[in-house]
C-alpha cells in the first residue's frame, strides 16, 4: 500500500470545500486531478473515503482516516517549516477563521499588509460564529483563526475591542459623550445571541440590571437595520464600526466591557508553517501602524 501526501491534500480539500469543483478552486488543480488524486487514494485503501453527494460527505472509514490525514498533513507543513526557516523564505496557503465582525471590521487592513509584507502567503477567510470558528481551529479546518479571549498561550494580541451602544442619531442619548447602560433601561433592547451575548449580559448585571431583550436577532444585519428603523438599540463591540450606517452612532458605553482578539494557531497539534509568519508580520504591523487620538474609553491595540 502506497498513500501520498498529494492524495491525502486532496482528500482534505474535498471534505473541507465540499465537493470536487470548490476543491479544485482552492487547490489550484483541475478538478479532474483532483478527483483523480482521491480516487487513487481509495484504491489505496481498497474502500470509499467519500459519498458523492452535494455536499460531499464522508464514509464511515473517511471518518476514521480524516484525523489521521489532518495529522499527516500537519507534519509535512512543519517539515516545509524547517526548510524555510533554513532558506528565509515562507509560502503557501492559510485558512483563516473569524467572526464576520472580525471579518469586516479588522482583517481587511491585516490582509493588505500581509500581500505586501508576504506576497508568497496566501490567505483564505471562513467565516463563522465564535463556537464554529473554535472548533474549525479545532479539527483543522482552518489554520489560523482570530479567538476573543482565548486562554494564555501563544498568539498575537491584535486589539482589545470595547463594546459601545448602538444608538440613531435622533436617540435622546445621541449627543452624549458617555451612555450608562442604565439610561437605555426603558428602551426596546435588541441582542444577537452569538459569542457577544455573555459579556452584554455581564454589563447589565454589573449596572444591576436584569437581561431581557426585546427581539433575538440573527443576522448582525438585521440587527442594525431594525436599531435604524427605531424598533430599539442594542450594544456591539467598536470593530463593528465600519458597518454602522451614517443614521446610526456608536458611543461609549459604561460599564465598560472590552474583549481580546488574538490571531492564533491550534492549541493541540503544530501550526502551519506560514501562521508564525503571519502573526510575527502582523504584530510588526501593528507595533509600527499610527495610532490616532483616542476617544474616552476607545481600543488599544497591543502586541503579545
Amino acid at each position: 500500500m502506497t498513500v501520498n501526501i498529494p492524495q491525502l491534500r486532496a482528500f482534505l480539500a474535498v471534505v473541507d470545500a465540499g465537493g470536487f469543483s470548490a476543491a479544485a478552486a482552492e487547490l489550484g488543480m483541475s478538478q479532474s486531478a483532483v478527483s483523480h488524486a482521491v480516487a487513487s487514494l481509495e484504491r489505496e485503501l481498497t474502500a470509499p473515503l467519500l459519498v458523492r453527494a452535494t455536499p460531499v460527505r464522508t464514509t464511515a472509514l473517511g471518518e476514521r482516516v480524516l484525523p489521521h490525514a489532518r495529522i499527516a498533513l500537519s507534519a509535512t507543513r512543519s517539515v516545509e517549516q524547517i526548510a524555510a526557516d533554513a532558506t528565509e523564505t515562507m509560502a503557501g496557503t492559510v485558512r483563516l477563521a473569524v467572526t464576520p465582525t472580525v471579518g469586516q471590521g479588522l482583517v481587511p487592513d491585516l490582509l493588505r499588509h500581509w500581500r505586501e509584507d508576504q506576497p508568497r502567503i496566501t490567505v483564505r477567510l471562513f467565516e463563522g460564529d465564535s463556537a464554529e470558528v473554535s472548533v474549525w481551529l479545532q479539527d483543522g479546518t482552518a489554520d489560523a483563526a482570530v479567538l476573543i479571549d482565548p486562554p494564555p498561550g501563544p498568539g498575537t494580541q491584535l486589539t482589545v475591542d470595547c463594546y459601545r451602544a448602538l444608538l440613531p442619531r435622533d436617540h435622546p442619548l445621541a449627543d452624549e459623550p458617555l451612555v450608562d447602560v442604565r439610561d437605555l433601561e426603558d428602551d426596546p433592547f435588541l441582542i444577537s445571541p452569538n459569542g457577544c451575548e455573555a459579556r452584554i449580559r455581564a454589563i447589565h448585571s454589573l449596572a444591576g440590571l436584569s437581561f431581557t431583550p426585546t427581539h433575538r436577532v440573527r443576522d448582525l444585519a438585521t440587527l442594525i437595520s431594525m436599531v435604524q428603523a427605531g424598533l430599539g438599540v442594542t450594544i456591539l463591540s467598536e470593530i463593528s464600526r465600519p458597518l454602522i450606517p451614517a443614521d446610526l452612532i456608536l458611543l461609549p458605553l459604561t460599564p465598560r466591557t472590552s474583549r481580546r482578539l488574538v490571531l492564533t494557531g491550534p492549541q493541540a497539534r503544530p501550526w502551519h508553517p506560514a501562521v508564525r509568519t503571519l502573526a510575527e508580520s502582523a504584530a510588526d504591523h501593528l507595533a509600527l501602524s499610527p495610532r490616532p487620538p483616542r476617544r474616552a474609553g476607545s481600543p488599544t491595540a497591543t502586541v503579545t
